[in-house]
């Protein structure tokens, strides 16, 4: 499910990108960049999912978001196939790459104009799918897809290398976590690898390995069961726990700044 989605991969970005206890540690960032790189690790967890012309993520920012879904759906070849495969997961950090070296020196600084450009459509995904929006109307959905996109300009971290790294990490996410339902993932598309003949009369392997080519290993049964939430729900705390823990150290910091400055203004005066 998308908000399933969602959470797992800020989950996972919680975990490779912060070093609080019970985190992995592996892409170690400050505050800011855990909890911008949270939030849009949230939306690419579900890019995978803009292959279709009628999904939340195609409904996101419309109607450009719309006429995206329809080209990546006629250059994927539908839903679950292209996006879902290793090779639609080189494309997607590739864009990011390309996206993350798009910075303008100005007056005001270096401004990461591609990242904030790419993160404006990943975040809006995640609070789309997390229903964080109306049903009804985008104007909102625009709204604060600009203002993410003015903040992660401004204040995204300086190595450009977090937005492929939050690419590859949200669709690595997606990607497990459809091969882990009943829906399965085309891997290698495009091509199909078929299981052979002997394999096919193995009900086991049958059901993991299909005769289209796509894998499934469904631990947690069809999308949106019981199973799912039962692991989601603890999935969702850990990323609700570490991104907040990141904006109350930005918050902090924040107010000592200001704190400190007043203090100084009262010291002047005083």
């Amino acid at each position: 499910m998308g908000g399933h989605h969602a959470a797992s991969g800020a989950a996972a970005w919680v975990a490779v990108a912060s070093t609080s206890p019970y985190t992995l540690g592996w892409y170690p960032l400050d505050p800011t960049g855990i909890l911008i790189g949270g939030m849009a690790t949230a939306g690419t967890a579900l890019v995978c999912d803009w292959d279709h012309r009628s999904s939340t993520v195609a409904h996101s920012l419309p109607p450009l978001s719309n006429v995206i879904a329809r080209g990546i759906e006629n250059a994927s070849g539908g839903h679950r196939q292209g996006t879902h495969s290793v090779l639609g997961a080189a494309f997607f950090v590739l864009l990011a790459t390309l996206a993350g070296q798009v910075q303008v020196q100005t007056q005001w600084g270096l401004l990461s104009v591609g990242a904030g450009l790419l993160c404006m459509f990943m975040i809006n995904i995640a609070a789309k799918a997390l229903k964080l929006f109306p049903k009804s109307g985008f104007i909102s959905n625009w709204i604060v897809a600009l203002a993410m996109a003015g903040l992660v300009t401004v204040y995204a971290p300086e190595q450009w290398t977090w937005l492929p790294t939050s690419m590859l990490i949200g669709v690595a996410v997606h990607i497990v976590g459809d091969l882990i339902t009943t829906g399965g993932v085309p891997l290698l598309w495009p091509l199909v690898v078929r299981p052979p003949k002997m394999l096919r009369r193995m009900p086991l392997l049958r059901n993991v390995w299909r005769a289209n080519g796509a894998l499934s290993v469904p631990l947690l049964g069809r999308a949106g069961s019981k199973r799912e939430w039962l692991v989601l729900i603890p999935v969702s705390a850990y990323a609700m726990v570490g991104l907040s823990m990141a904006g109350w150290a930005i918050a902090q910091h924040h107010w000592a700044r200001v704190a400190a400055a007043a203090g100084a203004w009262i010291r002047l005066w005083f």
